[in-house]
Parts: C-alpha cells; sequence; structure tokens
C-alpha cells in the first residue's frame, strides 16, 4: 500500500486515541457538592461501563494500526477506519448521554435536589426478594413530560445501560407532584424487571379479538401498568400528579391516537381512581374522578367520539380486577396487588402520619421517600397544606435524602412556618 496513505491513516487513529484520552472519569470532570452527587453504586456502575467502553475503542484503535500494512487497498485500510471511527463517537455518545445528567449536580439547589430524586426513584423501584434493583440517576429538562431509559437496555453504540437514566419535567419541580411523575417512569422499569407487560399482553390479546375496547387496553397496557405502579407507591398523591400534567386542552385530553402507546387522558385519570380505589379504597378516588369529569365533560364531543368514552369507561370496571389479580410469574405464585399494595398508603395511615409530623414538628418524616411524598400529597388534597408549604416541604426533603445518601445519615427536617389553610378540592377522608 502507499506508505502515505498508510501514514495518514494511522495519523487519524493515534488522533483518536488522543482525543479518547481526555475523556475523564466523571469523578475527576465534574464539580458539585457531595450531597448532589451521584449515589455510590450508580457512579462505580456508570464508570465502570465507560470505563470499558474507553479500553475496547483503545485495544480496536491499536489493533487497527498493527494491522494496517496488511489491508488490501487503501479503499479496505479507510473503510476499515470509517468503522472505528464510528466506533470512537459511539464511545462518546455514551459518556455525553450520562454527562448530561451529571452537569446539573454543579447547580446547588437544583443538583442536590436530583440527588434527592435518585433516592425517591431508588426506593419507588425496590422490591426485594423479586429482582435486584439497578441505580437510577435523574436529571432534569423542558417538556411536561418524564421519561426514561431504561437500565440492562442497549445503548447507542452497544453494551447494556448500567443504570436508570430518568428525565423529570423542570415545570413540576418542586412539590409532591413531581414525585407522580418519576414514579411512573419507575413503573416502566419496575414492568421491564417482573415481565409484566408481555405476561399481561397474551390475555388482553385474546379478548381483544371479541371487543374493542380490550384493543385499547392491549395497545396501552405498559402506560397502564406504569401508572398501576405509581399509585400503587405514592396513593392519590399519583392520581393527583397525573392531573397535573394531563391538564392539556380539550383536543388532546379527548385524543386517540392510532398508535400511541398512552391511553387517551381523559380516560387515563379515571383509570387511575380506579385503581387506586381497588387498592387504597376510600371516597377521594370517586371524588377525584367527578372532579375531572367535571373539568372535561363529555358533553359537546361527537356522538360517535362520546360513545366509544363511554364504552371505556364501562370496560374500566373489568379491567382493574383483571390488572390487580394478575399473577406474572416473577411474582413467585402472588398477585400483582398483593406486591404492589402498602399498607401505610390507606388514607387513614397518611392522615395519621401527618398529625404526628405536624405535631412533632422536627425529625418526623416517615423514613421511607415515597411515603413522605404520599402523606404530602394525602394534606394537599385533603387541603390541609397549602402549595407553597408543600413546596417548601418537598424542598427539604429532597435535601434531606441526598444528605443521606451521601452521608449514610439525615439531619432533621424542620417544618416550615404554619400558614392558612385553604378549601380541599375535594372532601377530605377519614
Amino acid at each position: 500500500m502507499n506508505p502515505s496513505v498508510t501514514t495518514f491513516l494511522e495519523h487519524e487513529a493515534r488522533a483518536l486515541l488522543t482525543r479518547l484520552a481526555r475523556v475523564k472519569p466523571f469523578a475527576l470532570s465534574e464539580t458539585m457538592v457531595p450531597a448532589a452527587n451521584l449515589s455510590p453504586r450508580a457512579l462505580q456502575a456508570i464508570e465502570r461501563h465507560l470505563a470499558l467502553g474507553r479500553e475496547r475503542m483503545r485495544e480496536q484503535a491499536d489493533r487497527f494500526i498493527d494491522t494496517l500494512h496488511s489491508a488490501a487497498t487503501p479503499a479496505d485500510a479507510q473503510r476499515r477506519f470509517a468503522l472505528l471511527r464510528l466506533r470512537f463517537n459511539a464511545v462518546l455518545a455514551q459518556f455525553d448521554l450520562f454527562a448530561d445528567a451529571l452537569s446539573q449536580r454543579s447547580d446547588r439547589d437544583h443538583g442536590v435536589w436530583m440527588a434527592g430524586l435518585d433516592a425517591l426513584a431508588a426506593d419507588a423501584l425496590a422490591l426485594p426478594g423479586y429482582y435486584e434493583a439497578p441505580p437510577v440517576v435523574c436529571y432534569l429538562d423542558r417538556g411536561i413530560g418524564a421519561a426514561i431509559r431504561r437500565a440492562r437496555t442497549r445503548l447507542p453504540g452497544g453494551g447494556e445501560n448500567p443504570a436508570a437514566i430518568i428525565r423529570v419535567p423542570r415545570e413540576r419541580m418542586v412539590g409532591a407532584g413531581i414525585a407522580s411523575s418519576l414514579v411512573h417512569e419507575v413503573g416502566h422499569q419496575v414492568a421491564a424487571l417482573l415481565g409484566l407487560v408481555e405476561s399481561l399482553r397474551p390475555p388482553l390479546r385474546q379478548r381483544a379479538q371479541h371487543d374493542a375496547v380490550w384493543q385499547h387496553w392491549e395497545r396501552w397496557i405498559s402506560e397502564i401498568v406504569a401508572d398501576l405502579w405509581s399509585v400503587a407507591r405514592l396513593g392519590i398523591t399519583a392520581t393527583v400528579g397525573l392531573v397535573g400534567v394531563l391538564s392539556l386542552p380539550r383536543a388532546f385530553v379527548f385524543r386517540i391516537g392510532g398508535d400511541d402507546p398512552h391511553p387517551a387522558p381523559w380516560i387515563r385519570v379515571l383509570l387511575s381512581a380506579a385503581i387506586g380505589a381497588a387498592l387504597y379504597p376510600g371516597p377521594a378516588w370517586a371524588q377525584l374522578a367527578r372532579l375531572w369529569q367535571t373539568l372535561y365533560p363529555l358533553h359537546g364531543l361527537a356522538e360517535a367520539q362520546r360513545a366509544k368514552f363511554l364504552r371505556l369507561q364501562r370496560g374500566i370496571d373489568d379491567l382493574v380486577p383483571r390488572l390487580l389479580e394478575h399473577r406474572a410469574p416473577a411474582l413467585q405464585g402472588h398477585t400483582l396487588a398483593a406486591v404492589a399494595r402498602d399498607a401505610a398508603l390507606h388514607a387513614g395511615a397518611l392522615h395519621s402520619r401527618w398529625n404526628a409530623w405536624q405535631l412533632a414538628s422536627a425529625a418526623a418524616a416517615p423514613t421511607r421517600p415515597v411515603h413522605a411524598c404520599a402523606v404530602l400529597g394525602q394534606a394537599r388534597a385533603d387541603g390541609r397544606l397549602s402549595p407553597a408549604e408543600e413546596s417548601r416541604w418537598m424542598a427539604r426533603l429532597l435535601t434531606q435524602w441526598a444528605l443521606r445518601q451521601s452521608l449514610g445519615g439525615a439531619a432533621p427536617v424542620r417544618a416550615p412556618p404554619p400558614v392558612s389553610t385553604f378549601t380541599p378540592f375535594f372532601v377530605p377522608t377519614s
């Protein structure tokens, strides 16, 4: 081969190696207060994955240089270099994927809150005895919805994602409503770890052959399961948060997309409330459903569209028991309801926790983040907590969870000064 071609391509390959050497571990390149950092487990998993990718890239580049002279033609050498360069960019793309999530941690307030959300997500994901939960990393982004890149899925350029990466909407910060969006995304990871969607689809598909309503349930099942997990972990906080996310112009609330995996917002809120009523019985769920129907009445829709939504609404009573009684193989013989339900989230228990929390006014926050969010959301719905107080509590709790994660302990959470209560949006439950 022409020596000038060999020299050129060798220099190009060595240039890749030089740039690769400047990619430093996050532990050496990110500036943040310790409380804003990832959990040690998440950081180790990410650093290990990226270091392995860089090492493989170096090996491939060295092999290319060593065998460059044996290439049959300059065109063949260039083809091999082009593939090498694509792999190089894939390694950088994976680095940038995590760098985008970590760069926000340098912000004094939001960085610490992101670490607190990591702890909340990890708590919502925990299910001892059923699977080993992967680490979770959260970051903020624009938009009204959250999203997840699940752990153990393929990354751009190859390899398994070492941690679940959850994008949370900036417009939800900071209040208990952020928990609803976050835990819904956690629900997608839970569903993947337990194989829930795969085990639910066949019976749904069988019913869908004879009933058009079940065709919708089958198409929407991945989002329905994620909503179920959110309700199971947060109680009414999940559905109230869902109302906040889905409060859109009517045209969007009543839109049924042909290939959209999300249920139409109108039916999605009612389905969430029905799941909550089945898991944690109480009048608040029906009151919240009526509120939603008052905000978005069916009158004014075309008759065919109105009839379709009424059929879907009637189908909820058949769907919810089948979901909760489902026994996926990974549930070890238990029903989904038995695995997901949390006795601490019944309304009476949440009221008692809030009363005790207020009386103690220090270090009385529930130790589990999901329980704390459930308490705040229930108090807000009952009119015992203003939006301003809720935001202040949530900011303090996120900071506490971040400290606990970074220091192995937690400072007491002081109650913000009380302000006057306001009219609840539905009658408090007993």
